[in-house]
């Protein structure tokens, strides 16, 4: 009996972060025109779900497992991919601060720390 108790409060909780993790998607999809996304297992921190923004614009949020991650995108109505390849990744626009960031060691750019 104590396992279910346990179980159902996992489950509560669960739902709860998936509900919160669906209401900032939602927010990023009204900023940005729309959004759709795509969800990556990170390993034993969770999953990474990355949205991209009718205008280009991006973010990630961190769900602390798949399904919880899943269960977001759900509440959240968006389209989700499976890869982050191909005509979704090229509707990512960056800008300079993602190119420092990203590559600005390689290029002379500002050190990443």
């Amino acid at each position: 009996m104590a396992d279910t108790q346990v179980d159902e409060k996992q489950a509560a909780a669960a739902e709860r972060h998936a509900a919160k993790l669906a209401r900032r998607i939602d927010s990023f999809a009204k900023e940005h025109g729309g959004a759709e996304g795509q969800v990556a297992y990170i390993g034993q921190k969770g999953a990474r779900i990355v949205l991209v923004g009718e205008d280009g614009g991006w973010g990630d949020l961190v769900a602390p497992s798949h399904a919880v991650a899943m269960s977001a995108v759900e509440k959240a109505g968006i389209t989700v991919h499976e890869d982050f390849d191909g005509e979704f990744a090229a509707k990512v626009k960056t800008g300079p601060y993602e190119w420092s960031r990203m590559a600005g060691i390689q290029l002379g750019g500002p050190k990443n720390s």
